[in-house]
């Protein structure tokens, strides 16, 4: 819940802004039992209500809006409009000012059916435009490498990103992990089914939900023996990434479920064809009423990080859900 009514011995989500007095237990088979919050066991209680560390120099205690910039030929929404460097820094300033509180640049679409892309293609895509932005923005400006290849990463690191957002959870490149951890960078693990040739060609899931927790319980895990702590473990259920219309509703209604997992939770669904499907609006360009309508309900599910291709918009509309509610 987000709203001023809260009772006596609510507890607190994630140490954010939602309360809660009750949780569903969800089975596999299809069993679902509403439960108090004060019978949860303790373990799995303190991993629903503690607060959030700092990563990359956010606090968690709000929601955060991540600015999508890709420079690439070919994204699904915006390819092609901004991998000149000039038209990139350019709008990595407007982010900014429009409420970005992070910046995601990637050089490699990860669309349905798009092209792998050559690692030094890649990195001579993304590394020259994050130096680009540290020179006229100055270190304050938190940067995301959106990148599953190793050397692409440690060529952003070094570059000056802050962040690893591997939308294959370190499964694509097995030296992930520890290029991760040895620049004691936090990271985004985000579950995706398949390649993105061929993700939504016909996925399948036994419970999408619990398949999906699962994967990222087991991706923590590999990312805690590389030596990434838990609290600097993003994690993303990868809205879009080989799920169908049925599959990402059924995530999106049940979002909350991801805190049990004691890390920051990003939603990143902004301008997916879902939307289009949904409200008619075949155009990515045309889905921003849509992609806020999802925003506010990963608010109101205790989201803590937003990954938005319209950051003003977003930044409105967050700002006035927040002091209504």
């Amino acid at each position: 819940m987000i709203d001023g009514c809260r009772p006596k011995g609510a507890h607190t989500l994630a140490g954010g802004w939602c309360w809660f007095t009750h949780a569903e237990r969800i089975e596999r088979g299809g069993g679902r039992t509403l439960v108090q919050a004060d019978d949860i066991p303790q373990v799995a209680l303190h991993r629903l209500t503690a607060p959030r560390a700092v990563i990359a120099g956010m606090s968690m205690d709000a929601p955060r809006i991540m600015g999508i910039l890709n420079v690439t030929p070919d994204s699904f929404s915006d390819g092609g409009l901004f991998n000149a460097p000039d038209a990139a820094v350019a709008q990595a300033h407007s982010m900014v000012v429009d409420g970005a509180d992070i910046l995601d640049i990637g050089g490699e679409s990860s669309r349905p059916g798009a092209d792998f892309v050559d690692v030094d293609e890649e990195i001579q895509r993304t590394a020259p435009i994050i130096k680009a932005i540290r020179a006229t923005r100055g270190p304050q400006v938190p940067i995301s490498i959106d990148t599953r290849k190793a050397a692409v990463a440690k060529a952003a690191l070094v570059a000056g990103a802050n962040l690893v957002n591997d939308v294959a959870a370190f499964t694509f490149d097995a030296d992930m992990a520890e290029v991760t951890a040895n620049a004691g960078a936090p990271c985004c693990l985000m579950h995706a089914q398949g390649d993105p040739a061929t993700m939504q060609d016909d996925p399948q899931y036994d419970d999408v939900v619990l398949d999906v927790y699962d994967f990222l319980q087991a991706r923590i895990q590999t990312a805690e023996v590389a030596g990434i702590r838990r609290d600097q473990i993003i994690v993303d259920p990868g809205i879009g990434f080989g799920k169908s219309l049925e599959h990402n509703l059924a995530l999106l209604k049940n979002l909350s479920i991801f805190h049990g997992l004691g890390c920051a939770v990003l939603l990143g669904a902004s301008r997916k064809r879902f939307i289009g499907t949904l409200a008619n609006a075949p155009e990515a360009s045309d889905r921003m009423p849509g992609s806020l309508a999802v925003a506010l309900h990963g608010v109101r599910q205790g989201m803590q990080i937003l990954r938005v291709h319209d950051t003003l918009a977003t930044r409105q509309a967050i700002s006035l859900h927040m002091a209504v509610n």
